[in-house]
């Protein structure tokens, strides 16, 4: 595995050679809202032991962002970020997160805008959701912690925020895990209709376009996302605890907000924020992914996805696709977490000389041993 350079420092000069630096330096100035507590050994949240819940165990001022954030083994191990999709939170990494602390990485669970605790710094920061801005809140929040690359996992739109970073900063990205493969998008896309079956699995979309469905959504939030989950997942047997876990983060005073220009925005509804139209021209050019990267897909997603072929080309660097069997839904990472995590450990061997890969290996197997004897 590519072990990430042990800086203490984030070179600010990569950073602003975007627009995503410029709409950083105008978010709220200081770094630490609430610092970090000083780390231990293992930072191992509480959903490892049994019967426990998942839960953020730390914040940090992040761009526009208070986030709440998991943050989970060793301070100086290989950093891995997780980022969840809608209508789920950081429950989908539940699993997948004790697995690979106690492989040695240090992973970062956030909630995102919009989500369970993490808040918005002011009330005059405009609800954005678009794809780009939710890139720009995970820059910020790897900056804010001082990490310079991460191997970098997602599903749903943490997959495409995933996707944009591996694309648009690959300095910053060791590896790639996304499900459902290559899910960057553009207005201009959106604008092109599709047969009417697909179409038809994109109801949400067109309901979330009206007044009806942005108030629909605000007074059923849990029904809706109980909704998409049995239809995103049609064999995945969940039970009331394990959705009302994740249920919660709906509660959120700005998520309505954030759902609904999130897939307003996809259909050239809403404007978006003019200082990431850069960055969204970028996007719409489609740019190839260069980072070694490892696609997953369950034989039972039923939420709308492109075909586990259909974007191989996109993948130019090292590229393995996984195809899951067994009744896995779209909620890939919960439904199916130790193939998951198995990813993220293969996608960073995927970038390694045999030698690199040999001293990591010996690096992970001895913090396992020193941490579990």
């Amino acid at each position: 595995m590519n072990q990430p350079p042990p800086s203490p420092t984030v070179d600010p000069m990569r950073r602003r050679l975007s627009l995503a630096a410029a709409l950083l330096a105008a978010a709220p100035l200081g770094n630490l809202h609430a610092a970090p507590r000083a780390a231990s050994p293992t930072r191992t949240p509480s959903s490892t032991r049994a019967g426990s819940s998942f839960e953020a165990n730390r914040s940090i001022q992040a761009g526009d962002l208070l986030v709440h954030y998991v943050d989970a083994g060793p301070a100086d191990g290989p950093p891995v970020l997780l980022l969840h999709g809608w209508p789920y939170d950081i429950q989908t990494y539940a699993e997948v997160t004790p697995l690979l602390a106690r492989d040695g990485y240090r992973v970062i669970v956030p909630y995102l805008r919009g989500y369970g605790p993490t808040r918005f710094l002011s009330a005059n920061i405009p609800r954005n959701g678009q794809q780009a801005v939710l890139a720009v809140d995970a820059i910020a929040l790897l900056d804010a912690l001082q990490i310079n690359r991460a191997i970098i996992g997602g599903c749903d739109w943490g997959a495409r925020t995933a996707n944009i970073l591996a694309a648009l900063w690959p300095e910053m990205v060791d590896g790639l895990v996304a499900v459902s493969g290559y899910l960057i998008g553009s207005q201009a896309a959106g604008e092109n209709p599709l047969a009417p079956e697909a179409e038809l699995s994109w109801w949400y979309q067109f309901y979330f376009a009206t007044e009806r469905g942005r108030r629909g959504y605000d007074r059923n939030r849990r029904e809706f996302a109980r909704l998409i989950w049995r239809l995103a997942s049609p064999k995945w047997q969940f039970d009331d605890a394990i959705f009302d876990r994740s249920a919660r983060s709906f509660d959120n005073p700005d998520h309505v907000a954030i759902v609904i220009d999130n897939y307003r925005w996809r259909l050239g509804l809403v404007r978006g924020d003019p200082r990431l139209d850069e960055i969204e021209a970028r996007l719409a050019r489609m740019p190839a992914i260069g980072v070694p990267t490892i696609t997953l897909e369950g034989d039972a997603n039923g939420a709308p996805h492109p075909p586990g072929g259909s974007y191989a080309k996109k993948f130019a660097g090292p590229y393995e696709h996984r195809e899951l069997g067994g009744g896995i839904g779209h909620n890939l990472p919960q439904e199916a977490p130790a193939a998951f995590a198995s990813a993220v450990r293969d996608v960073a061997a995927m970038g390694d000389s045999s030698a690199e890969r040999d001293d990591r290996r010996r690096s992970l197997a001895g913090w396992s041993a020193l941490a579990f004897r």
